[in-house]
């Protein structure tokens, strides 16, 4: 008879639930989609963010002298001091090395440079453009074309290290507004200390560069005399934003709370890391793109919590309609229910494997319907897809469950009070 009673609601309030289900499986949706974008948007974030270019700048320990590098005041080497090239490779050997998506040494002092216009002083800048390096068992290419993903160039890109015929000089990059000063072309050769250089592009950055000559490092290291020599490394990596854990201090910190804080992939304990394997540099964090992070993320996070609340809302509300209206429409049904002897809790147990019947249908079609909303965000906002994990199914069924019954809790309440007497003769 229970089935019986439930098959026949369905059947004969097809308009009714139809309404209920569509508000289950729109909430469940959104539901869906925003806890499948939350779990995968951090590291979404931190790859969009590292579009900003570097988030850690590290120079010789013995600086003096202040530079502005992205609009952050840094303490940069004197003229003296120097990173050895040869141990940069140690950065990808931290513990959070596979965090470290690229780095970007630079070496440059001022340089008279002959073009054909007449002589001009400018600064020349040595740095990697896409060097291929291999640490360990891993290949990776690192350079200003990773690090610094906002420089443009007219034309091509130097090689960092390349066979050169006999009769063609190194390739290099002038920067825009030097190049339109000095009547710079693409193809042009200039000369720096005494090495012709052919110009493969005109760089616009920006920034300083574009009043400069960039190269391949190991040619101004030549040009310079200065081998193996590095100024300053500019380093991009994958980070967790900067909490007040963060900030302590790790030589106060023992044991176990140490090891948590050394194991977080925040910037200061990366900087800290490399600190251990370049022990005569100083790391300092680019904080503009650190903060920007945290919050960018803070409330992206709190919007998809704030529409998840929504949908769930409205999604009971609508049930809670529903279902009253339901009951209206059933309450001489129920008050023949009562006068055979039914008692609340088998009134109430109908009415509540209905919803349950509705909530795991509207669920799992919430669920599909998200996942696809996920992976379109996905696509059309980070540019790759967004993961929905199995466990959400069970998450958002859950949800779908508690509320759909939490949204008939009311009606189902006024079922269980209706007098069989008076409903039966048609006075409520």
């Amino acid at each position: 008879m229970f089935l019986r009673l439930l098959f026949e609601s369905f059947r004969r309030q097809k308009r009714r639930k139809s309404v209920a289900l569509l508000a289950i499986a729109l909430g469940m949706s959104i539901a869906t989609a925003m806890i499948a974008v939350g779990t995968d948007i951090g590291d979404k974030i931190n790859q969009e963010l590292r579009s900003l270019g570097a988030n850690l700048v590290i120079t010789p320990i013995e600086d003096t002298l202040d530079v502005n590098i992205g609009g952050v005041n840094l303490k940069p080497a004197s003229e003296g001091s120097f990173i050895p090239e040869q141990e940069l490779i140690k950065i990808k050997g931290i513990f959070w090395g596979h965090n470290v998506k690229g780095y970007a040494p630079f070496l440059s002092a001022p340089q008279v440079i002959k073009t054909a216009s007449g002589d001009v002083k400018a600064e020349l800048i040595g740095t990697y453009f896409a060097q291929p390096l291999h640490y360990g068992n891993e290949e990776f290419s690192t350079g200003v074309r990773s690090v610094n993903p906002w420089w443009k160039v007219e034309g091509e890109w130097p090689q960092d290290y390349a066979a050169w015929p006999q009769n063609q000089p190194p390739d290099v990059l002038a920067g825009s507004k030097l190049a339109q000063e000095s009547h710079i072309s693409v193809g042009d050769q200039i000369e720096i200390g005494g090495r012709k250089l052919r110009v493969s592009g005109i760089l616009n950055s920006g920034g300083a560069e574009d009043q400069a000559v960039v190269a391949p490092l190991h040619i101004v290291q030549t040009v310079l005399d200065q081998p193996n020599a590095v100024r300053r490394v500019t380093v991009s990596a994958l980070t967790k934003p900067e909490d007040a854990f963060a900030r302590k201090d790790p030589e106060t910190l023992t044991g176990a709370i140490r090891d948590r804080w050394y194991c977080s992939p925040y910037a200061n304990s990366i900087a800290y890391q490399i600190r251990e394997v370049l022990p005569n540099v100083r790391v300092e964090q680019i904080r503009q793109v650190e903060q920007n992070q945290g919050k960018v993320l803070s409330r992206v996070s709190g919007l998809m919590l704030l529409l998840t609340l929504a949908a769930l809302l409205a999604a009971a509300l609508a049930v809670s309609a529903a279902m009253a209206a339901t009951i209206l429409e059933r309450r001489q049904e129920v008050g023949l229910m009562k006068s055979l002897g039914a008692g609340n809790t088998a009134v109430a147990s109908l009415f509540l494997t209905e919803a349950g019947f509705l909530a795991l249908a509207g669920g799992l079609i919430g669920f599909l319907a998200g996942a696809a909303l996920a992976h379109r965000i996905g696509q059309s906002i980070f540019g790759s897809s967004i993961e929905v994990h199995p466990v959400v199914l069970a998450v958002v069924l859950c949800a779908a469950v508690l509320v759909t019954f939490i949204g008939s809790a009311g009606a189902v309440r006024k079922a269980m009070r209706f007098d069989p007497a008076v409903v039966l003769r048609g006075d409520a």
